[in-house]
């Protein structure tokens, strides 16, 4: 199996039946920008991780996506650090991860985080 393979059925269950572990317009709203849906997604604690590897330890270099209680959405630099700004909306949201997406970023590999 590629690492192609492992990203794209990872997405797939995250689409498709994840719903009680993250809010699946997130996940739709992630996976509508092409160069996030490289990314290996992994959940925790309702957030959307993007790892740039397969494995653990995952790269921690990809900014997050976390709502807002008042509305809207926050985003963070790699690893949570510092914020990149806010949003109304969850496509707003991860337009901005885009942006800041670490250079040279691309496909996710078969590896953690130390074969990058």
């Amino acid at each position: 199996m590629t690492a192609a393979d492992l990203v794209a059925a990872e997405w797939q269950y995250f689409l498709d039946q994840a719903q009680d572990l993250i809010n699946p317009a997130m996940v739709r709203a992630a996976y509508a920008q092409p160069p996030l849906r490289e990314l290996y997604p992994r959940v925790s604690h309702g957030i959307l991780y993007l790892s740039r590897c397969t494995g653990f330890p995952a790269s921690h270099d990809v900014p997050l996506v976390y709502p807002v209680v008042e509305g809207g959405f926050r985003v963070t630099g790699r690893a949570g650090a510092g914020a990149l700004g806010d949003t109304s909306t969850v496509e707003e949201a991860f337009a901005l991860v885009v942006a800041n997406l670490p250079e040279g970023c691309g496909p996710a590999i078969i590896g953690t985080a130390d074969d990058l």
